[in-house]
């Protein structure tokens, strides 16, 4: 039976990435609370919630560690594994000495790749820095990572909050993380949540859990 005019836009819409942002839209919001106005309870809450976001297979799988191996999978998918084909990103973390990460992985403007589609971001794929090693980190260890400016780029916690809204900005892998596509699953609660987490937990004063 031939498809009407309708059905076949429709199927259209359905099928094509849409834009995430209007042009000069703000991804998120940087609101930090008063000073003085968040608990330490509060601030280990808000840390409870960020290491929920760093942990997960969305964030952690390229924040991997001097074995320079992307992850695969974890979450809904079942138990994380190393990166199929025996993919390794190298001292560069690029795949530059290997197999690029751009061999499959694309960047792209429109971050919604369709199902068993190559991953898209705005921003060139690459392993984090070793120093950003989240991938099985406790809270107690992520935490103490990122209140430690050797080893998160040299940023007290309103320049991670800023870290997170610029790359979104740029579609990088911090908005990717909630818009992956193909039928993978997302990182929990969403980017203005994880901003307002940073910040909730930077006017407490990083308090970090134990171990």
């Amino acid at each position: 039976m031939p498809r009407s005019p309708l059905l076949v836009l429709a199927l259209a819409a359905l099928t094509l990435p849409a834009p995430l942002l209007a042009e000069g839209e703000a991804p998120a919001t940087i609101a930090p609370p008063p000073e003085g106005s968040v608990t330490r309870a509060e601030g280990l809450a808000a840390m409870a919630r960020i290491h929920e976001v760093t942990t997960h297979p969305r964030c952690a799988n390229c924040h991997t560690g001097p074995e320079n191996i992307p992850m695969w999978y974890g979450g809904a998918a079942g138990p994380a594994r190393p990166h199929g084909m025996n993919i390794t990103a190298g001292d560069s973390r690029m795949g530059v000495e290997t197999l690029p990460c751009t061999t499959c992985h694309r960047t792209s403007d429109h971050l919604r790749s369709g199902l068993n589609a190559p991953p898209h971001a705005g921003l060139d794929w690459q392993l984090a820095p070793v120093e950003f090693e989240w991938f099985e980190k406790s809270a107690a260890e992520i935490c103490a990572q990122l209140a430690d400016p050797d080893r998160n780029g040299g940023r007290d916690w309103m320049g991670l909050a800023e870290h997170l809204v610029e790359d979104a900005g740029h579609r990088g892998f911090v908005l990717w993380g909630w818009n992956p596509g193909g039928g993978r699953e997302p990182a929990p609660y969403d980017l203005q949540s994880h901003v307002d987490d940073v910040l909730i937990w930077g006017v407490a004063g990083q308090p970090c859990p134990e171990e």
